[in-house]
C-alpha cells in the first residue's frame, strides 16, 4: 500500500513538477532543463534541494539478464534495487522492454545531477544496457531513531 502512494505521488509529481525531456535530450537532461526542475521544485513544493532527498535512477534492456548483472553492481555502488520488471505492451508484437529501477539518497545541484547522469549513462554503455533513461526524486524516507 505504501509503495503504491508512493508510486502515485511520484507519478504526479513527474508529470505536474519535472519539465518533460525530449526523446532525443540526454538522458536525465540539459543542464537548462535540469536547471527549470530544480527552480520547480523550490516553487512547487516544500522540499529542500540542499538536504537529502530520494533519487531514482532508471535503466532499460530488451531481456532481463543484463539488468540484474547491472543491479548487482549498482548494489555494491551503494544504490538500492527497488526493482526489476517488464513493461506492459501496447502491441503484443512489441519487443519487451525490461526495467531496472535504483535508488539512492543524495543531495544533488544542477552540476552533481549532469555528473551522476553521465556517470550511470556510461555505466549503462559498459553493461551492454538498451538505455540509462534518467531519473526522479522525492522525499527521502525519515530516518528510525
Amino acid at each position: 500500500m505504501k509503495s503504491t502512494l508512493l508510486v502515485s505521488l511520484v507519478t504526479v509529481f513527474l508529470v505536474t513538477v519535472i519539465v518533460p525531456l525530449a526523446a532525443d535530450a540526454q538522458a536525465g537532461g540539459s543542464r537548462d532543463e535540469l536547471e527549470q526542475m530544480f527552480a520547480n521544485i523550490s516553487q512547487k513544493t516544500k522540499w529542500d534541494t540542499s538536504k537529502s532527498l530520494l533519487w531514482g535512477y532508471f535503466f532499460t534492456s530488451p531481456s532481463r539478464q543484463p539488468l540484474e548483472i547491472a543491479s548487482s553492481d549498482l548494489s555494491k555502488l551503494g544504490y538500492r534495487v527497488v526493482q526489476i520488471y517488464l513493461s506492459d505492451k501496447e502491441n503484443s508484437k512489441d519487443p519487451d522492454k525490461w526495467w531496472l529501477h535504483v535508488e539512492r539518497v543524495e543531495i544533488h545541484s544542477v552540476t552533481s545531477l549532469l555528473k551522476r547522469n553521465a556517470e550511470l549513462s556510461a555505466f549503462a554503455e559498459r553493461h551492454g544496457l538498451a538505455s540509462y533513461d534518467g531519473m526522479d526524486v522525492g522525499t527521502a524516507p525519515a530516518v528510525k531513531k
